[in-house]
């Protein structure tokens, strides 16, 4: 039941008993309302709220619920990975076959900026199955851990999924990227005993401009030439087609679309063994971290007029990221523990603010109430004089204590 909980502010034993959540609503009100945020816009999920439970919320109040549960979750695993970083405990038994992969994606912030959104996706690898007469590898079971942070802080923060599904564990692991210094490094630095794959795709990004310096750009003999030497790395592998590449550069020792582009090739060539990765029925391609950006990130970050606070991106993409990994009844549980924890602390701290405010307004009626002493030996031959403050009814402090009016007033008499 989804009833909403109207009381004043305060402490209230009975709602730790029964699990409430600080405001309005009831846990199960709250965690709908939550969810639905999730996944659409903050105006649709009110709508979707309404006709569902017949509870009528404001938007205000559903982006205001999401996102404290989004920090919050934020937060507890933040905490966990500064436990595992301290601790270091063993990593619980990884899959067989693990695939990782890793990109970033852009959000737009107010005021019409962009920033990166880095995600890191963790699934197991699946037997090859034949498709339209190729072999084909899937991976499933996915889940992803997404940070609008630098590249440093998301291989820090990422630990927290890393340990989860057992990486080091884990009696394979492929890593299927991009090139990308930070990617490298996030290898090295949480799984440096994986197959390091070059993406495919990309690696045709880095031919690609070589076929149009020598047959001009979106041409036919450029997309010919092309197919095949994307052809020939797939089954072959990169021997043969760098050979080629490098007798270019002798030709043309000053073209930089060559030269920056053979570069890149040639220091990743061991990423670049396509056919004994197909072979050992690894993945070639890095689609579930690009699918991942689409339907983590962008489809709830990047939608049309969509403009997000920098403060409010992460707590969104940690619950995209349960949301999307199928985690949420799993971490919901977390989530509403971590809300009730926040707010019992909060109240403590606006209780112990009241105290000392109490003490402090007490300490002050004290010294108004005490008598005034006048040392002044020349008036009165050495004794203290003391003056008391004329008593003036109407500035009693009682009548002005702010916590509450005082239970007896003097009765107003009527005018003769």
């Amino acid at each position: 039941m989804a009833f909403v909980r109207n009381v004043d502010k305060g402490f209230f034993p009975l709602d730790e008993e029964l699990e409430l959540l600080p405001g309005i609503l009831s846990p199960h009100g709250h965690e709908s309302l939550v969810r639905l945020a999730c996944w659409m816009p903050f105006k649709k999920a009110v709508e979707m709220f309404e006709d569902l439970l017949g509870i009528q919320v404001s938007k205000s109040l559903s982006e205001r619920y999401t996102e404290e549960a989004g920090a919050a979750y934020v937060s507890l695993q933040t905490a966990e990975v500064e436990r595992l970083e301290r601790e270091m405990p063993p990593a619980p038994a990884g899959a067989d076959k693990l695939q990782v992969s890793a990109d970033g994606a852009m959000v737009p912030l107010v005021h019409g900026q962009w920033v990166e959104v880095r995600t890191v996706v963790i699934g197991e690898v699946q037997p090859a199955v034949e498709e339209r007469g190729e072999w084909v590898v899937h991976t499933r079971n996915l889940s992803y851990f997404s940070r609008r942070v630098t590249a440093e802080e998301f291989t820090r923060l990422a630990l927290v999924e890393i340990q989860n599904r057992g990486i080091e564990n884990a009696k394979e692991v492929g890593a299927v990227m991009d090139g990308a210094d930070w990617l490298q490094g996030f290898v090295d630095y949480h799984c440096p005993q994986a197959l390091r794959i070059l993406d495919f795709p990309h690696a045709g990004e880095h031919i690609s401009p070589i076929g149009a310096f020598l047959l001009g750009e979106g041409t036919p003999e450029m997309k010919g030439w092309l197919t095949e030497r994307l052809h020939q790395l797939k089954h072959a592998g990169p021997t043969g087609l760098l050979t080629e590449l490098r007798n270019l550069q002798k030709e043309h020792p000053d073209e930089k679309s060559v030269v920056g582009n053979l570069a890149y090739l040639e220091k990743r060539e061991n990423q670049m063994h396509y056919p004994q990765f197909q072979a050992a029925g690894w993945p070639i391609g890095s689609g579930i971290v690009e699918s991942g950006n689409k339907v983590v990130v962008e489809s709830r970050l990047k939608g049309a007029g969509m403009h997000w606070t920098d403060e409010h991106v992460n707590p969104m993409l940690a619950l995209r990221n349960i949301l999307c990994s199928d985690r949420w009844k799993a971490d919901w549980p977390k989530i509403a523990a971590q809300l009730r924890l926040q707010n019992i602390l909060k109240q403590s701290q606006q209780h112990q603010a009241k105290l000392e405010a109490k003490a402090a307004l007490a300490a002050s009626l004290l010294a108004q109430a005490l008598p005034v002493v006048e040392h002044n030996s020349a008036q009165s031959g050495g004794e203290p004089k003391q003056l008391v403050a004329p008593h003036k009814p109407s500035e009693n402090p009682w009548r002005k204590f702010k916590f509450g009016k005082a239970l007896y007033q003097r009765p107003c008499l009527p005018n003769n």
